[in-house]
């Protein structure tokens, strides 16, 4: 028989044991706490906790990193469950349906090759090439009648790691070369990778658990190949509008074309081009693309200006390159024997006390009416008649307009030069006449892609610039920049986005080389987010794709590169 003290003994390891077997798990979502199995995966901790979230859960994060929902919790951790309606849940949804689009295609057409290139119309640009019957609304039907067939399945997305020389062997044998190289350039021991019945795909985020938690897309014919349609991103139980955007889709065009004559069309590519010495090649090809770009804008405006064009506006979002881009104009439209004037939006801000506020009670720097587009047209108009105009100046110490005695009289030759987030928008320049504006949209549209299925989006390729940029000569670091950033993007999307085809004219500023530069300055800025920030998962993810991009050295950058702006050396002066 145990004596009590045995007994008592008993019981306390029993109860020891059972604690070992068991984690805590904090759910921010709900701010409680539970103890749970040792390896209980994110879809059964989701059940235990059932928050209350408006929109479908796609993915969690977890300690402040973003996991998919079959990840297997074995130590106490913090999780916070993310929504469709969050950046990274409507990531998850989108790759998870490109991976179905790209089975479906694979099945429909054997000897076809999907393309999913770029994003445009709230949506995104897909090819299929190699096939030998026409893309119409027959295929189409057949692609979504099969990919309905694996959402009704629920067929499961499982993850893979292996060893990457494993990886790039199977991608080849299936003649997935894109992804092999990819893999191959990067320099990683083990790659993860997909498999959704006997297919394979490479994503380089990760999936929703299975096809049944895709409910909601569009496919249909655009130009010479098709848009994915998705969901809203602020409401996505219904799809985005679908937006004819035919300037940025013929920008994009341009830019693919170029690339797929050079032959960088992926990042694999310009990996391999880098290992064989070719990256100075490069740089100098992608500049001299720039620069002839800009030289024909400027002979543009020239032979415009013959027909009254006088003013020149220049918008784009956050980190375009907008400042760069209007400084190289002004060099270009001197050498067509104009003389280029700047005129700063900045200075007809409204006095503090007539801003408008936003709906957290805040300024609204950002709104057009934060502008005093009043006196802004009429300084426009009178300077436009020959008459000599005060210029104010905005002091934002005390939040006033101020005269200091600048004066401004345009002569036969000049040219307005207006730099500014709200250039596009007609309200702007109501009382000019539109045969004497000249419109341009500078924006980051990356075309080279990760592979054949991984596009980059063009705002990641605007953030590493802001980061570098706001903490090189800002002095904010990458939290102040991160935890802004949905803000910032916003407000893009109210007052510039909309606008976009107004433009005359627009300026791709991406170039095919520049995340294998910015990668050593950005490294560093989002390495000292710490672990327990709320920034932490995005700075985690943005240290994770650049290291896709070997590093390159900048020195073959000129100094007057548009990318100087940014990570230092211009011979610009801002």
């Amino acid at each position: 028989m145990f004596s009590i003290e045995t007994s008592f003994v008993f019981s306390f390891n029993s109860t020891r044991q059972n604690m070992v077997n068991k984690v805590t798990v904090h759910c921010t979502n709900t701010s409680t706490y539970k103890d749970l199995p040792v390896g209980t995966n994110l879809i059964d901790v989701l059940k235990e906790f059932s928050p209350n979230t408006k929109y479908k859960v796609l993915t969690a994060r977890v300690n402040n990193k973003t996991e998919p929902l079959d990840y297997q919790i074995y130590h106490n951790k913090t999780v916070t469950f993310v929504d469709m309606s969050e950046p990274s849940g409507m990531r998850t949804y989108v790759r998870s349906l490109c991976f179905l689009l790209a089975k479906a295609v694979s099945e429909v057409f054997p000897e076809g090759q999907l393309y999913i290139e770029h994003p445009i119309s709230l949506g995104y640009f897909c090819r299929i090439i190699n096939v030998s019957t026409v893309i119409d609304e027959n295929a189409i039907a057949a692609i979504k009648a099969k990919i309905q067939e694996y959402i009704d399945a629920d067929m499961k997305f499982e993850g893979v790691e292996e060893e990457t020389e494993q990886v790039v062997k199977m991608f080849r044998e299936r003649g997935f070369d894109d992804k092999a190289l990819l893999l191959e350039t990067t320099g990683e021991m083990y790659s993860k990778y997909y498999r959704l019945g006997d297919s394979v795909d490479y994503f380089y985020g990760c999936l929703a658990p299975s096809t049944g938690y895709i409910s909601l897309y569009d496919l249909q014919l655009y130009h010479d190949g098709l848009l994915l349609r998705i969901p809203n991103r602020s409401n996505p139980v219904v799809l985005e509008p679908m937006i004819e955007q035919p300037k940025m889709y013929n920008v994009y065009q341009e830019h693919l074309e170029f690339l797929n004559i050079i032959g960088l069309d992926n990042v694999g590519d310009m990996n391999k081009a880098n290992k064989e010495g070719l990256m100075p090649g490069v740089i100098k090809v992608s500049e001299a693309y720039q620069e002839k770009t800009i030289a024909n804008i400027a002979e543009e405006i020239a032979t415009r200006s013959k027909d009254g064009v006088r003013v020149v506006l220049i918008s784009g979002p956050s980190s375009s390159g907008k400042t760069t881009f209007r400084m190289r104009l002004e060099v270009q439209l001197m050498v067509n024997l104009m003389k280029p004037v700047g005129l700063s939006l900045d200075n007809y801000f409204v006095d503090r006390d007539h801003t408008p506020l936003d709906e957290n009670g805040g300024y609204d720097f950002e709104s057009l009416y934060a502008l005093d587009i009043t006196k802004f047209n009429e300084d426009l108009e009178n300077l436009l008649k020959g008459e000599e105009v005060s210029l104010p100046t905005f002091n934002f110490t005390t939040g006033q307009r101020e005269y200091k005695g600048d004066k401004l009289k345009l002569d036969d030759h000049s040219i307005l030069v207006i730099e500014g987030i709200h250039g596009l928008n007609p309200d702007l320049t109501i009382g000019i006449p539109d045969n004497q504006k000249y419109r341009v949209y500078v924006s980051a549209l990356t075309t080279i892609s990760l592979d054949n299925h991984n596009w980059i989006p063009t705002t990641d390729n605007r953030l590493l610039r802001r980061l570098i940029r706001d903490y090189r000569y800002r002095n904010y670091s990458a939290i102040d920049t991160l935890s802004r950033w949905q803000s910032v993007r916003k407000g893009e999307d109210k007052w510039i986005f909309p606008y976009q085809e107004n433009a005359d004219v627009m300026f791709n500023s991406a170039m095919m080389y520049e995340f294998a530069a910015l990668r050593r300055y950005a490294e560093p800025i989002l390495s000292q987010v710490p672990n327990n920030a709320p920034e932490y998962a995005e700075a985690h993810r943005l240290l994770k794709f650049l290291k896709y991009f070997n590093y390159i050295n900048d020195r073959e950058l000129p100094p007057t590169s548009l990318l100087r702006e940014f990570v230092g050396g211009s011979s610009f002066k801002y």
